[in-house]
């Protein structure tokens, strides 16, 4: 498939995955993306904005690109004949349109490489460009969206070029600390500078599908290495498994996921529509609690037909658009978080995820996060204290992944990050303890202002058979140990280290996963509606005293009271 469309008013294209020659109608119909292989064409930066933005919406950037030839480059042309070619060739001054726009009636502030003017190629007037749409949407207020495209630093302006890495870097850098939200949109293809800076340094990382994206390119890697590259290498699908972005996006669905994420940004609000109301709906009286011998909870905190937090993302929770990768390098299946609602307001959800059958067990690693999926939530934290959402956790864990790969990569740090991070994290917290929460690895998610567990969940320092193995003569005292450990819900009450016990059906939460989620929608609703009333001071204040009041001096009390 031409790389865009044809000047000439072909009427036909050939698309360059399959070969199959498609009307050019069609092809347009279908956002230029081949109906027979579904491989995506490049797009002409005017044409990306006019499927991403609303009608008539997008108003240019004021400022004009300045002719610039910083170092008098010339190889078999100079510099300057190659950008009046690249102009004329284009109709664009430059390699990227920038404005203002609103994507589902929000607002926010706009750049769009353009890869057929010299490649995309990042010079000091896109620097400037792009540098200056960030500042606009500081100014305004407003979330900026980037969509790369780009074969890196121009050559032709020298180290200059490469200046504008940072340039632009640091302008990403004023909104993350003003709370605005980030966005890149990688399309194929995004190398060398501009990958190793503002393409992969926002807040969100979309791929669309098709894309490609590295620091240095397979041409440059395979002649320096020797080496064949892998299947699908750097592909959007490559670098979903491996961490650096959040999600593969096709281009039909682009506009609407966007939309999604500018909503979770703005909290919700378009202009004229009211918020939600600030009180949670009557649960109701709550059923009489079944008390239960501790080994039987243990047994049926970890029964596979227990709701998971996928179960509880679709049924508790409104609209989840999962966030992948720690940016580092994995993408941890034992941990899922994303954006989602709950009763219309917005917040990001995180948690375990085991599975109900063998083969989803072994997929997700049983729930054992390993170091990517303890950063992975800690990024995805961090994100939603940059833009004001509370952060719900879901922990069902049997503990953090005990491997050798995980020990290399630095499990303990990992969860040490994440306690200290959650301690002082300046947005409001909610845990919910729904089967196994398993040691270090439950608490890397349940520094929280508010601990919520399950009826018939479970919360230990280590499993009853681990501390059986330790202190008795064999595991067969698992179920002695599991009664000496207080893991229950009740138990935890008393310890003042779970604040509620949310009910469960006759049974437990595997006889009925609907009214388990249920009841989960409505406590969580409950306990998070009186923290976003707390200023963000008094919430921290307040987190670090619930966790300093288990040193040794109120743990004695407490034994002395019994």
């Amino acid at each position: 498939m031409t790389a865009t469309a044809p000047a000439d008013g072909t009427l036909w294209s050939r698309c360059g995955g399959c070969a199959t020659l498609l009307y050019r109608k069609r092809l347009r119909r279908n956002l230029d993306v081949c109906p027979e292989c579904g491989r995506h064409a490049r797009l002409a930066a005017p044409e990306r904005v006019g499927q991403l933005v609303d009608p008539a919406s997008f108003q240019p950037l004021s400022d004009r690109a300045a002719e610039v030839d910083p170092i008098g480059f010339v190889d078999v042309l100079p510099y300057p004949h190659r950008l009046t070619a690249a102009r004329a060739d284009t109709g664009l001054p430059e390699a990227v349109l920038c404005g203002t726009a609103t994507v589902g009636r929000y607002r926010c502030a706009l750049a769009v490489m353009d890869f057929r003017f010299l490649g995309g190629s990042l010079g000091c007037a896109v620097g400037e460009l792009i540098t200056r749409t960030a500042e606009e949407a500081l100014a305004a207020g407003v979330p900026l969206v980037l969509v790369t495209a780009s074969g890196g630093a121009r050559m032709q302006e020298g180290a200059l070029s490469l200046m504008q890495m940072a340039t632009v870097s640091q302008a990403i850098a004023a909104l993350r600390e003003a709370g605005l939200l980030t966005v890149s949109v990688l399309t194929d293809p995004t190398y060398g500078g501009v990958a190793a800076s503002f393409a992969t340094c926002t807040d969100l990382v979309i791929a669309e599908s098709g894309a490609r994206m590295g620091f240095a390119g397979p041409r440059v890697i395979r002649q320096v290495t020797g080496r064949d590259l892998p299947e699908g290498f750097q592909t959007a699908e490559f670098l979903l498994r491996h961490g650096q972005v959040d999600m593969v996006v096709p281009r039909h669905a682009l506009r609407a996921r966007l939309t999604t994420l500018l909503a979770a940004a703005s909290g919700g609000r378009r202009p004229g529509v009211a918020s939600p109301s600030s009180r949670p709906a009557d649960p109701g009286p709550d059923p009489e609690p079944v008390t239960r011998d501790a080994w039987a909870t243990v047994r049926l905190a970890r029964h596979p037909a227990r709701p998971t937090t996928l179960d509880y993302l679709e049924s508790a929770f409104d609209g989840f658009t999962e966030l992948h990768g720690d940016r580092l390098g994995g993408d941890c299946p034992a941990v899922v978080g994303g954006l989602a609602r709950l009763d219309g307001r917005h917040l990001m959800v995180i948690g375990h995820q085991k599975g109900h059958t063998s083969a989803e067990l072994v997929a997700r690693n049983f729930g054992m996060a390993s170091p990517a999926g303890h950063r992975k939530a800690l990024r995805l934290m961090r994100l939603a204290a940059r833009l004001g959402l509370p952060v719900v956790t879901l922990v069902d864990t049997p503990g953090a992944d005990p491997g050798v790969a995980a020990e290399e990569h630095g499990q303990a740090a990992a969860i040490a990050e994440n306690i200290l991070t959650m301690s002082v994290l300046p947005t409001p917290v909610v845990t919910v303890v729904t089967g196994e929460g398993g040691s270090g690895g439950a608490l890397a998610l349940a520094v929280a202002d508010r601990v919520l567990m399950l009826q018939h969940a479970v919360y230990s320092v280590i499993s009853p058979e681990g501390c059986a193995a330790i202190l008795w003569p064999g595991r067969t005292a698992a179920p002695q140990a599991a009664r000496a450990l207080k893991l229950t819900a009740p138990d935890l009450v008393r310890l003042g280290i779970v604040d509620e016990v949310v009910p469960e059906p006759p049974g437990s939460a595997a006889d009925d996963p609907e009214a388990t989620a249920h009841a989960v929608r409505e406590a969580v609703l409950a306990s998070l509606l009186p923290l976003l009333e707390v200023p963000v001071a008094t919430l921290v204040q307040r987190r670090r005293r619930r966790f300093r009041r288990f040193g040794a001096a109120r743990s004695s009390l407490r034994a002395g009271a019994r």
